[in-house]
């Protein structure tokens, strides 16, 4: 239930949480006082020191290996492959820039920019291709203007067009996340406009699409040769039908007739009711290689790498039992990929043999120290790989060098002044039942081993998703005011193959043995660390959301919650939400067929159980997890006489993207969890 968009071609990590709030909140005007009485003189010190970190965003190594550009809080920079000689490039336009790609033949850089969205999402959205020349003293040259949204840029073959996902004339983003139209008039209208794979010549600038306007594309790749196209599609709305795609190919040309390849719905095996992202043609353009799996959400990639005949036929799992995650990945020659992996919430760089329908593990080359997002691998030998990165302990930084045995070292120094205010990290694992899950412990700042800390429980969105070491981010927040902070990944998380990840398949399994898992963990951390059992909270965003709804119907021991953009009523949800699709391979039917289902994991139904004083935030127009649930569950709980507060953001999405609102639910949520998680001899001061 918490998405985003990967790139092609470049290797990402799945998120640990909703895309707003999963950062670092930035400060913003507007909120003077902190809700309850919190202190609002050192929030505004973390919020502070929040701000002076230097954000990386895309990273792209040329296909030679000898250059290497990065985004870093807006600006664009462009070097050797080792950052020297680095420079900052000002793209025209005023607009943000979104993705970066080396040409074929490394000589110029393509830029993506967009402007701001307009909030109402009224007006068409605004942005551009631009080329940058590998040579510093060249300036930027706009290629094309695009009136719409448009992403996944990558160059064709031949290096004289480059092709993106385009939605013509759109007025909001195409991402579930993003705040939906207004729900008034003639309801779905909007909902079919279609995004389709299209070009725009390099020295022309003329734009074409080549998709037809029946299919909403949602990824797409050239063929080796460029004659081709392979593309995962669905009939509009594209935010709901994403689960039901089937994977395409065609002529790369306008008006050309796809053919289905695989149709998940009808195939028979592991991949029967999936979900398909990153179809990529095998460097001799025989086969078409994907990454298959029961995934929540877009953008997402999890699960076993799948390869089918270009041709047609039945795919094969080329990886079946695999025990880590299977994320990115990209061919350094015919017979080898390189994947990033997760493995029990440590994400991996690991090569793979290819031969036929087997694909085997040829080892882990090293353990990226945190998280690494937009992991950009060169083509010529030898290979060279960069990325941004970051973890609890440090910042984050561009890395770069020669694909080896040894994590690349950091080519920048945005942060090196930066050192952790929050406590110290530590990977813990416990055994419930058959299961072994892992999860991440942060300590309290300030530690003191002779006093007694409260816990609060960060649950991760998904449920198809991970908790990950990054920097900054709520869950450091609340360690440096004084809490220590889990972050598990029960079952349904990604990190111990997609056996692990199935566990929350099925009829009335949401919920329970998760949640079982968490409590177990709990035991766990307590027998490590001095944490007082009787103030326990928990807190999440979306799937996180739901489980802080859920959790205080199935047992007494939480003492406080925070609920972001949760549901509370799964049946009811399922007629509200946009993304009706994602619930079927989870749930096994849609709720008008096995209501019961449904009911069994609704927090509603339980709601008499439920004591625990529950803060509850949402966005107004939020299509994923629409503001109706938090209605429901906040109704409930007064109706019960358990204190309960929501606030609805106006005009918000499912990612909060209002810096203000950010930074409001993150006052509110430390008044709430200090009022109810203080010591007991405190509680009546407040």
């Amino acid at each position: 239930m918490t998405q985003h968009r990967n790139p092609r071609f470049r290797f990402a990590f799945p998120l640990a949480a909703a895309t707003a709030l999963s950062l670092l909140l930035l400060p913003a005007a507007g909120v003077t006082q902190s809700p309850g009485g919190a202190d609002t003189a050192r929030i505004d010190q973390v919020l502070a020191q929040g701000a002076a970190v230097k954000r990386v965003g895309d990273v792209a190594l040329s296909p030679d290996g000898q250059h290497l550009a990065w985004m870093v809080s807006g600006a664009l920079m462009v070097g050797h492959w080792n950052a020297s000689g680095a420079h900052p490039v000002t793209v025209p336009g005023g607009c943000g820039v979104t993705t970066l790609r080396w040409a074929p033949d490394s000589s110029s850089l393509a830029v993506m920019t967009r402007c701001r969205v307009d909030p109402s999402n009224t007006r068409p959205i605004a942005g551009a291709i631009w080329l940058v020349s590998a040579n510093a003293g060249a300036a930027p040259r706009k290629v094309a203007g695009l009136q719409g949204f448009a992403s996944d840029l990558q160059w064709a073959p031949d290096g004289k067009a480059v092709g993106f996902l385009y939605m013509a004339g759109a007025t909001r983003l195409a991402q579930a996340t993003a705040s939906s139209n207004p729900r008034v008039g003639v309801i779905g209208g909007n909902d079919e406009r279609p995004e389709q794979v299209a070009t725009v010549a390099i020295a022309s600038g003329a734009l074409q699409t080549l998709t037809p306007p029946g299919l909403y594309a949602y990824e797409f790749n050239f063929s080796p040769h460029g004659r081709r196209l392979v593309f995962t599609a669905a009939p509009p709305p594209g935010d709901d039908n994403w689960w039901t795609a089937k994977l395409y190919v065609q002529t790369n040309q306008p008006g050309a007739q796809p053919t289905v390849v695989v149709d998940p719905a009808s195939v028979a095996g592991s991949l029967h009711g999936m979900q398909m992202q990153q179809p990529t043609f095998s460097p001799d353009g025989r086969d078409i290689y994907f990454v298959g799996g029961l995934m929540s959400d877009r953008g997402v990639d999890s699960g076993d790498l799948y390869r089918v005949a270009a041709s047609g036929g039945a795919p094969v799992d080329t990886t079946p039992g695999i025990p880590v995650t299977l994320h990115q990945f990209t061919f350094l020659n015919p017979h080898e990929l390189l994947f990033t992996q997760e493995n029990l919430g440590h994400e991996e760089v690991a090569k793979y043999s290819v031969n036929g329908d087997a694909v085997h593990s040829a080892g882990v080359l090293f353990t990226v120290p945190g998280s690494a997002r937009g992991v950009s691998v060169s083509q010529s030998e030898p290979h060279r790989i960069a990325y941004a990165c970051s973890s609890f302990e440090h910042a984050p930084e561009v890395y770069s060098g020669v694909l080896g045995s040894q994590p690349p070292p950091a080519v920048t120094s945005l942060n090196a002044g930066l050192k952790p205010s929050w406590g110290q990290a530590r990977s813990v694992q416990w055994r419930n039942g058959a299961f072994l899950v892992q999860g991440w412990l942060l300590y309290p700042a300030n530690f003191d081993p002779h006093r007694k800390y409260p816990l609060i429980v960060s649950v991760h969105g998904g449920p198809t998703s991970a908790n990950q070491p990054s920097w900054g981010g709520r869950p450091t927040i609340f360690s440096q005011f004084g809490y220590f902070v889990l972050l598990p990944n029960p079952r349904g998380s990604t990190g111990e193959g997609e056996a692990f990840v199935r566990q929350d398949q099925g009829a009335g399994k949401m919920g329970y043995g998760d949640l079982d898992d968490i409590l177990k963990g709990i035991d766990k951390v307590e027998t490590l660390a001095p944490i007082d059992d009787n103030r326990l909270g928990m807190t999440g965003w979306s799937y996180g959301g739901f489980m802080s709804m859920f959790a205080p119907t199935q047992t007494n021991r939480f003492k406080a919650v925070v609920a972001g953009a949760g549901l509370s009523d799964w049946e009811s949800y399922y007629g509200e939400n946009q993304i009706d699709q994602w619930m079927i391979p989870f749930f096994g039917a849609s709720v008008y067929l096995d209501p019961a289902a449904y009911a069994k994991s609704s927090a509603i139904n339980f709601i008499t159980h439920d004591h625990t004083p529950a803060l509850i935030v949402v966005g107004e127009r939020d299509e994923e997890c629409p503001a109706p649930q938090s209605f429901e569950y906040w109704h409930a709980l007064r109706a019960m006489h358990v204190p309960a507060t929501l606030v609805v953001y106006a005009n918000q999405g499912h990612a909060i993207a209002d810096p203000k609102d950010q930074e409001d639910i993150l006052r509110r949520s430390l008044a709430w969890f200090g009022k109810y998680l203080a010591p007991e001899s405190t509680r009546a001061g407040h």
